[in-house]
C-alpha cells in the first residue's frame, strides 16, 4: 500500500471509533440527556396531548404540575427512558458510527477520508433505524405515564411494568410498538441532522492547528446543543404525530397519516408544532449533555483502554 493509502485509512479510522466505546458512550450521554431533559420533554408530550384549553402554555403545564404533584410530577415518566436510555443511545451512536464505515466500505478509491455532509446525512439516517426498535416501545410506555393525571383523571397505571402488562394486554406487542412508524419518521431526518449539525460546528469552532477529535469542552457544548436545535426544528410534526398516535385509545387512528389528517381537521396545521417551545429549551441544554458525556467517556476510555 501506498504511503498515500496509508495516510487516508488512518484517517478513516480517526473518522470512526470501536464499536465497544462508541456504544458505552453513547450510553453515557443517554443518561446525561434524560437527567438534564426529562421535565423539558414532559411539558412538551403534556401541550401534545392535552384537549385544546387544557393548557395555556408551556409555564401553565408547569404551573398546573407542580400545584398537582409537585416537583417529582415534573419527572413522572422518566424511569422507561432512564433504563431505555443506555441501549437507545448506544444503539444511536454505535450505529452513526457503523453508518460511517458503511460509506467507507462503499468508497474503497475515495480521494480524502473526510466525510462529505451528504456521507454524515447517511450515516445519522441510518443510526435511526436499528434504535428505533428500541425507542418506539419505550417512548410508547413513556407517553401513557406521562399523560397521566391530565385534567384530574386518576392515574391508570403505577409504573413501567404496569404499562407494559396493560398494553400487551390491550393488543400484544402490536400495542407496544404503537407509533414505530412515526418514531422513524421523527428520527431518521432528524438523526441526520442532528449529527451533521454536530460534525460542521464542532469542526468549525475547532481552533486552527487542532484536531476536531481533541477534546474542546466549548466546542462540544456549543455544537451539542446546536445540534439538538437542528433536529428538533425538523422533527416537532412527526413528534406531534407519534405522541398522539402513542396516547390515544386504540382505534383512534388508522396510521401516520390519518393521525396527521385529522389532526389537522381538528386543529388546524399550528397543532403540528405544538410543544415546540419546550422541545426547543430543552434541545441546547439536553444535548450539550449527551456530546458532552459522549466525548468525556470516550477520552476516559482511551485513557485506560
Amino acid at each position: 500500500m501506498s504511503d498515500s493509502g496509508s495516510e487516508t485509512k488512518a484517517e478513516e479510522v480517526k473518522q470512526t471509533t470501536s464499536h465497544v466505546k462508541s456504544f458505552v458512550s453513547g450510553g453515557f450521554g443517554g443518561v446525561a440527556a434524560v437527567l438534564v431533559g426529562h421535565p423539558f420533554d414532559l411539558t412538551k408530550v403534556r401541550l401534545q396531548t392535552a384537549p385544546a384549553g387544557t393548557y395555556t402554555g408551556a409555564l401553565d403545564v408547569v404551573r398546573k404540575t407542580l400545584a398537582r404533584d409537585g416537583l417529582r410530577g415534573m419527572y413522572r415518566g422518566m424511569g422507561p427512558p432512564l433504563v431505555g436510555v443506555t441501549p437507545i443511545f448506544a444503539i444511536s451512536f454505535w450505529s452513526y458510527d457503523l453508518g460511517k464505515k458503511i460509506v467507507y466500505s462503499l468508497t474503497p478509491d475515495r480521494p480524502s477520508p473526510k466525510l462529505t455532509i451528504a456521507e454524515l446525512a447517511f450515516a445519522g439516517f441510518f443510526s435511526a433505524i436499528p434504535t428505533t426498535l428500541v425507542t418506539a416501545p419505550a417512548e410508547r410506555i413513556k407517553v401513557v405515564l406521562q399523560i397521566q393525571g391530565q385534567g384530574g383523571a386518576a392515574a391508570q397505571y403505577n409504573g413501567p411494568l404496569s404499562v407494559v402488562k396493560g398494553l400487551y394486554k390491550e393488543g400484544g406487542l402490536k400495542s407496544l410498538f404503537r407509533g414505530t412508524g412515526a418514531t422513524l419518521a421523527r428520527d431518521g431526518p432528524g438523526s441526520a441532522a442532528y449529527f451533521v449539525a454536530y460534525e460542521v460546528v464542532k469542526k468549525s469552532l475547532t481552533p486552527a492547528g487542532q484536531d476536531p477529535s481533541q477534546l474542546n469542552l466549548g466546542a462540544v457544548i456549543t455544537a451539542g446543543g446546536l445540534a439538538g436545535v437542528a433536529m428538533w426544528s425538523l422533527a416537532i410534526p412527526p413528534d406531534v404525530i407519534k405522541s398522539r398516535i402513542q396516547s390515544a385509545p386504540q382505534g383512534t387512528y388508522n396510521g401516520f397519516m390519518d393521525c396527521a389528517r385529522k389532526t389537522i381537521a381538528q386543529d388546524g396545521v399550528k397543532a403540528l408544532f405544538k410543544g415546540f417551545g419546550p422541545a426547543m429549551a430543552r434541545a441546547f441544554p439536553a444535548n450539550a449533555a449527551t456530546f458532552l458525556g459522549v466525548e468525556a467517556s470516550i477520552k476516559l476510555m482511551d485513557r485506560f483502554f
